[in-house]
């Protein structure tokens, strides 16, 4: 399973749009104050799937287990085309939470979305706040981190390369920094909120 993006020839550039999803800088801040887009990233991402019991049984090297997943569609609720809504994406968290039979509380790593858009950041955010803290109301336990600051944002494969640096952490057994986080977006109370973004290589 997989997703690849390329684009021929290469692209050499981009120009700037006000109010667009690109940076007018070239760097991608996922939930940094001065956050103002995100960048075009090419490439593509293909992991090997396989039952666990067959797995196991074939003695394959297995670097992760998928306990669950969910998927929904927030339809008129969300904030626009390339905007989810708050509900609706928190909704679609919970949903996983439950199939994977997983508390909020032992998870010590989310991988965003993180596009590092003004709008986007903070509905993500919220979502996840309200997804997390539904029951409990601890604070900074969970690190967050956007592979956007490191490729950009590779359209049909930003997923699967989520989940490759989300594999390759499990496996190495350290969190990755996400890039040009400086200060925290105005917009998001992590202060008061079960996650941090992860700014260094940690255990």
């Amino acid at each position: 399973a997989g997703g690849v993006s390329l684009r021929f020839p290469q692209p050499s550039g981009y120009l700037f749009v006000e109010e667009g999803i690109l940076s007018p800088d070239g760097h991608c801040r996922p939930f940094d104050a001065k956050a103002a887009g995100t960048l075009a990233g090419l490439g593509a991402g293909v992991v090997v799937l396989k039952r666990l019991s067959e797995a196991l049984a074939h003695g394959d090297n297995v670097l992760a287990i998928i306990k669950g997943s969910a998927i929904n569609n927030d339809g008129a609720e969300k904030v626009g085309y390339t905007a989810p809504s708050v509900s609706g994406q928190a909704a679609v968290i919970i949903a996983a939470h439950a199939v994977a039979a997983v508390e909020p509380r032992t998870i010590s790593y989310v991988e965003t979305h993180g596009t590092g858009t003004r709008l986007g950041d903070p509905i993500e955010v919220a979502a996840l706040i309200e997804a997390f803290d539904r029951n409990e109301h601890e604070r900074g336990y969970c690190a967050i981190g956007a592979l956007k600051s490191n490729v950009g944002h590779m359209d049909a494969a930003a997923g699967v390369a989520g989940l490759i640096k989300t594999v390759l952490q499990l496996e190495h057994k350290q969190i990755a920094p996400t890039l040009h986080y400086e200060s925290p977006n105005p917009a998001i109370d992590f202060a008061n909120s079960p996650f941090y973004v992860n700014r260094s290589l940690r255990d």
